[in-house]
């Protein structure tokens, strides 16, 4: 069977006359694949359509570091076709399954018989639909779950520092308790005057001096040596509790009523446990404003539509977002915007997509700034996300919003993000979303109504 006789079995060609199959076929070439050998590469540039003729071939996409299996196309089926039409790069990769064979096609042949078959168009424009649909919605749940594990691996982070802070100092408190319990009966049941003061001052690690690495060191070294010449027993480890705690020898020259000694050591044990005491409450203050962020991001327990705080929602997501932004500055210039009727759980979306862009962009072509400001204008509320970064090229700016359109490096995005944003902003709430970039300089606008989304 020559070419000509394949393609016109090919469901897409079926409807051809023979003299646009030979038109189509002028150029055309057919190829053998061996297993495992890529036809195409994702970012690679788009010359030629295939027809598979036999075997199977994969269609892979790469995700968040990841390969996603889109779809496997088999014998009749056109692949490669969507980079012609759309004049991009190609999208996914192409990969044998099996051994395979194909018709490939030039571009030239495909725009000449669009261009006089209306059939053909038609046929190509229904494929193209419906690959784009069964493409996006595969990719979308990918991306969801991709940015899911992101978040996660984050909050995990931010959640685990407090938390074994916690852990460590619950540990040690019994141990402390027991020593101060052992230090305040050597004391005796009435504590001096002298001490009391002393003793308010190392119970409040919050009122504790500042000290520069060089002052600390001569003021623990100056209070050893004084301890020491009193005959207190370890001053080396008393000493650096103490002047923490903003004592030094002439607080302790008043004490008197009570053993040296003794004080010392009810001052240390009662500042151990005061600190650990410190740590917990601090550790566990920071464990629950995590999770008030997460739940405040998400909308837990409430409805779809609610009065929602924009620039609460935007501190949530920074701060739920705060492993992945790392050592950029962020600077928050909020004009006090009030409450508007949204979907709180996809406006958090779009600020996370927004800002993740910003920190690619300035991860990936220098700069250190991501710049947030909120206003109201006349009836909208204005959110601007602007980072440093090198800018979007001016070529394809119009393209930003398009799916699967991305300027980043395969397997960096699905181009997917800046799709959903757009759809978040502009359908679901009838706002706008537009973006003003130039080298050094990249802001993205989003633009709400006051009055919420149409009903």
């Amino acid at each position: 069977m020559n070419v000509v006789d394949r393609l016109a079995t090919v469901a897409l060609f079926s409807g051809l006359s023979r003299s646009d199959l030979e038109r189509l076929c002028r150029d055309a070439r057919e190829i053998d694949i061996a297993r495992g050998t890529k036809l195409f590469v994702e970012g690679d540039p788009g010359g030629e359509a295939y027809v598979i003729t036999s075997g199977e071939i994969e269609i892979i996409k790469q995700s968040v570091g990841r390969d996603v299996l889109l779809t496997v196309r088999r014998e009749g089926d056109v692949i490669g076709e969507m980079s012609l039409l759309e004049d991009a790069p190609r999208m996914a990769t192409a990969r044998a399954r099996t051994d395979a064979t194909a018709i490939a096609l030039s571009r030239d042949s495909l725009d000449e018989l669009l261009d006089t078959s209306q059939t053909a168009m038609r046929a190509l424009f229904q494929v193209l639909l419906a690959r784009r649909r069964e493409n996006e919605g595969r990719l979308l749940q990918s991306e969801k779950m991709a940015q899911l594990g992101t978040l996660t691996a984050g909050l995990a982070h931010e959640i685990n520092n407090p938390a074994s802070a916690v852990q460590r100092a619950a540990t040690s408190l019994d141990a402390a308790v027991a020593a101060y319990a052992t230090a305040r009966a050597a004391v005796g049941r009435d504590v001096p005057e002298t001490i009391a003061p002393l003793l308010a001052r190392v119970s409040d690690p919050r009122a504790r001096p500042h000290l520069d690495p060089l002052s600390r060191s001569d003021a623990e070294a100056e209070l050893e040596s004084w301890l020491g010449e009193r005959g207190v027993a370890d001053p080396w480890l008393a000493a650096p509790a103490l002047v923490g705690a903003g004592i030094d020898r002439a607080a302790l020259a008043s004490v008197d009523g009570v053993d040296l000694s003794a004080a010392i050591e009810l001052l240390v044990t009662s500042g151990t446990a005061h600190e650990l005491l410190f740590q917990i409450v601090e550790g566990s203050k920071r464990v629950f404003e995590i999770v008030s962020a997460l739940k405040s991001y998400s909308f837990l327990d409430r409805a779809p539509v609610q009065e929602v705080d924009i620039e609460r929602g935007i501190a949530d997501t920074l701060l739920i977002m705060r492993t992945k932004i790392g050592d950029l500055r962020v600077t928050q210039e909020f004009g006090g915007v009030p409450p508007i009727s949204a979907y709180g759980s996809e406006l958090n979306q779009v600020w996370t997509n927004l800002i993740d862009n910003a920190v690619d962009a300035i991860r990936d072509g220098g700069g250190s700034t991501i710049t947030i400001r909120t206003r109201v204008e006349g009836e909208t509320v204005i959110v601007e996300i602007e980072d440093d970064g090198p800018g979007i090229p001016p070529e394809v700016v119009h393209r930003i919003f398009d799916s699967f359109f991305t300027t980043k490096a395969p397997g960096k995005g699905t181009g997917l993000g800046l799709d959903i944003s757009y759809g978040i902003v502009v359908n679901r709430h009838g706002g706008d979303i537009t973006v003003d970039t130039v080298p050094g300089r990249t802001t993205f606008r989003v633009i709400l109504p006051l009055k919420g989304p149409p009903s």
